[in-house]
């Protein structure tokens, strides 16, 4: 088996769990907040939202300076830095015994939050640009694999062993698995003529994010894909009970929301290698159209059923487009910026993740729940107008330039 491969394949385990851990708290969160003490609801819900919200809003922060680091002194010491660091955190929060405490550790939590990127970035500056797509495709179903499976696995271990040995469990499988990066994982050293690794400062690579319009754009995308998921997210067990007449509605709720994860992972691979094919920015383009189609229906369900078709079929669009928008910045970005590139495109994920659940609260409070599907609809077509005009306005310039 070649080294690329191997990497490959220990970094989507890997993926897996790292991303299983970070929303594996979201099922008993609330409950887990409730027994270490004698709290009203109205206290606990507030700092459910504080705790879950805090790790994301500092990994916006953290993500360009993980990536940075990666650049200059290689992405394999930030994965077993991050690696442990999130697994220490997690430990430390089944002993905790104060809200404020696992507050701190959700927020350490979120300044170790760069393994993803940092993976992305590892595969990336060893993977040949004609396979790019298909390659970080296949990565990424480890990460969406995790956070599908990730509120399943938290809720069952925490019945089953009770929430101190949940953290406990999880904070050792990232343990085995870090342990398998620093032990597994053979890195390429860059030449560092070829890669200017030392050369690029911070203000040359915003500058080349802002000057090259299309690479703006990409990242704006992967904030309103994360904004279009999490501002329905926390609406969606509403949403199921005006659909449903049953009882169990947390489990028909947690269906709905996981079969967007499926169809994710259905074609994920495919969208990659077609764009290897045919060009990303052609394949982005496209997953835009059909996810403004399949989101719109979905305030116009009459069932259950139909609503959980619609987000099946949404997550098919919605699983090809950080693959893509990953494989254009690993065309786009010279070798020796990549990671901190794809660091900042992780924080408008992050910014996407803390900024949908306000949007979406705000809009159903105001129009209706419906609504939000309307909306978000409406953000992907001005997301694929917006990436056209930067297309052509791009290859205009490369034709002015080239003198075509």
């Amino acid at each position: 088996m070649s080294i690329e491969k191997r990497n490959l394949r220990i970094m989507v385990v890997c993926n897996f769990l790292v991303g299983a851990s970070t929303t594996m708290i979201m099922p008993f969160l609330s409950l887990y907040i409730k027994s270490l003490g004698h709290f009203s609801d109205e206290y606990v819900q507030r700092w459910a939202g504080f705790i879950f919200g805090v790790t994301f809003l500092v990994a916006f922060l953290m993500s360009p300076i993980w990536g940075r680091f990666g650049d200059r002194f290689g992405f394999k010491p930030i994965l077993i830095i991050t690696g442990y660091g999130i697994a220490a955190s997690i430990f430390f929060m089944g002993m905790m015994k104060h809200v404020e405490g696992l507050f701190f550790l959700r927020m350490c939590m979120g300044i170790v939050t760069g393994f993803i990127p940092t993976s992305m970035a590892l595969i990336s500056s060893q993977t040949p640009r004609e396979t790019a797509g298909k390659t970080l495709a296949t990565l990424q179903m480890g990460s969406v694999g995790g956070t599908l499976f990730g509120p399943i696995i938290g809720g069952t271990m925490a019945d089953a062993f009770g929430f101190k040995y949940t953290f406990i469990i999880t904070a050792i499988a990232i343990t085995i698995s870090t342990t398998g990066v620093l032990f597994g994982i053979i890195e390429k050293k860059k030449d560092r003529n070829a890669s200017q690794a030392k050369n690029f400062t911070r203000k040359d690579v915003i500058k080349r994010i802002v000057d090259h319009r299309i690479l703006l754009m990409v990242m704006i995308i992967a904030l309103l894909i994360q904004l279009a998921n999490f501002s329905v997210q926390p609406l969606l067990a509403l949403y199921v009970t005006k659909l449903t007449n049953g009882g169990n509605v947390a489990f028909l709720s947690g269906l709905a929301f996981s079969a967007t994860g499926f169809g994710n992972i259905l074609l994920t691979r495919q969208w990659g290698k077609l764009g290897d094919k045919i060009g990303h920015e052609k394949v982005l383009m496209l997953l835009l159209v059909l996810a403004c189609i399949f989101i719109v229906p979905q305030a116009l369900a009459s069932s259950l059923w139909e609503l959980i078709l619609f987000r099946f079929l949404f997550g098919m669009a919605i699983g090809g487009m950080n693959p893509s928008i990953t494989a254009f910045i690993r065309l786009e970005a010279p070798l020796g910026m990549q990671g901190e590139v794809l660091g900042y495109n992780q924080s408008f994920r992050f910014l996407g993740n803390v900024s949908g659940p306000v949007l979406g609260g705000i809009v159903s409070g105001i129009i209706g729940i419906s609504s939000v599907f309307y909306v978000t609809g409406s953000l992907f077509l001005i997301a694929f107008f917006v990436l056209w005009i930067s297309v052509h306005h791009d290859r205009n310039h490369h034709h002015l330039h080239h003198g075509v």
